[in-house]
């Protein structure tokens, strides 16, 4: 493998309960400092990297922290992990001011952050907090390319040789953001999903490419679309980290992963729905201990052993960082136990 393999653990900074089981589905309602206790637990713990997702409103009662000021606070408090928001949204932010943030939080983390670069998803936040966010996507990728370019000159400009730029959408004259990013040239850029243009941009400036939950054939399918990317340009797809953002319920036992999934389906609030799958009310029911599609189509679901298994297929696709949603949160139990009994086998083999 060309990249070493890495464990991320996402920080759960909104609730979800219940319902369709998204991200956060034990989580009844938002704990800021469960949320903080989390991340600093997961670096104790040995992940790799601690991420936040950036969005404005989103989930139960619409509550959650907002990305940058939490990962700020995670930076102070740790010393080791790699930091990303996940898909940090272009639009919420003026690319010079976001430019000068990152380089502010490379600088005080020693290095340690990932852009995790991205025009942002829910048209409907940034139209609530009065924020642009064009209806197409080539419109919006167009003012973020221009914002990337903006940023990556920005961090080269010194007061001796200061920036003035005159784009499309974005102006600066006589700009400099210093200290830079301790890493040089710059911090690892990710692009996200697998629409063309990302893709495409991906290919030409990213170092690394990361998929929301998907099943193995998906991800192949994807892959191979950022591979012929990655050929119309020239560029080596061996050079990008591809990582694989997920959930994952894990336990020692069957029985222990039902009634995981039972206590998230008792936190589902009044009239929300619940998956109706037959296999899935089997499970839940103890009529079948077979896992339901619903379940396995796209996360990690398991036993230590079961889930080291289902790892190594997507390790085998080309993933090298998994940036794991522990569906359990706020209880450390999984998360304790993938650090204990799964990732030293992938790190041994390192």
């Amino acid at each position: 493998m060309t990249h070493p393999l890495q464990f991320g653990y996402c920080v759960p900074i909104f609730a979800w309960p219940g319902g369709g089981l998204f991200r956060t589905p034990s989580l009844a309602h938002l704990d800021a400092r469960a949320a903080l206790d989390g991340a600093l637990l997961a670096e104790a713990l040995g992940y790799d990297s601690i991420w936040v997702a950036d969005h404005l409103m989103l989930g139960q009662e619409q509550a959650i922290l907002e990305g940058w000021t939490t990962l700020a606070a995670i930076a102070g408090a740790t010393t080791r992990a790699k930091l990303g928001i996940i898909h940090q949204a272009h639009f919420f932010r003026h690319p010079a001011l976001a430019a000068k943030m990152i380089a502010t939080l490379d600088q005080l983390s020693g290095g340690r952050f990932i852009y995790f670069a991205d025009t942002g998803t829910r048209a409907s936040e940034h139209w609530a907090y009065g924020l642009n966010y064009p209806a197409k996507m080539e419109d919006r990728m167009s003012d973020f390319l221009e914002g990337l370019d903006l940023t990556l000159k920005l961090w080269q400009a010194t007061e001796a040789q200061p920036l003035t730029f005159d784009g499309r959408y974005y102006h600066l004259s006589e700009a400099v953001c210093q200290p830079a990013p301790v890493q040089q040239p710059h911090p690892p850029i990710w692009f996200g999903e697998a629409h063309p243009l990302t893709l495409d941009a991906c290919a030409r400036l990213g170092q690394g490419w990361n998929t929301a939950p998907a099943s193995l054939a998906e991800m192949t399918r994807r892959l191979a679309a950022l591979r012929a990317a990655c050929a119309n340009v020239g560029r080596p797809f061996e050079e990008l980290e591809i990582s694989l953002e997920t959930q994952i319920l894990i336990a020692p036992d069957v029985a222990g992963l039902r009634a995981q999934v039972r206590a998230m389906l008792a936190l589902t609030p009044a009239g929300a729905a619940t998956p109706i799958d037959t296999d899935f009310r089997a499970f839940v029911s103890g009529d079948s201990d077979a896992y339901p599609r619903y379940l396995t189509d796209a996360w990690l679901v398991g036993t230590p052993d079961e889930i080291a298994i289902q790892l190594q297929a997507y390790i085998d696709l080309g993933t090298s960082h998994f940036m794991l949603w522990f569906m359990d949160a706020p209880g450390t139990g999984g998360m304790r136990l993938f650090s204990e009994q799964v990732a030293p086998r992938f790190r041994q083999r390192a």
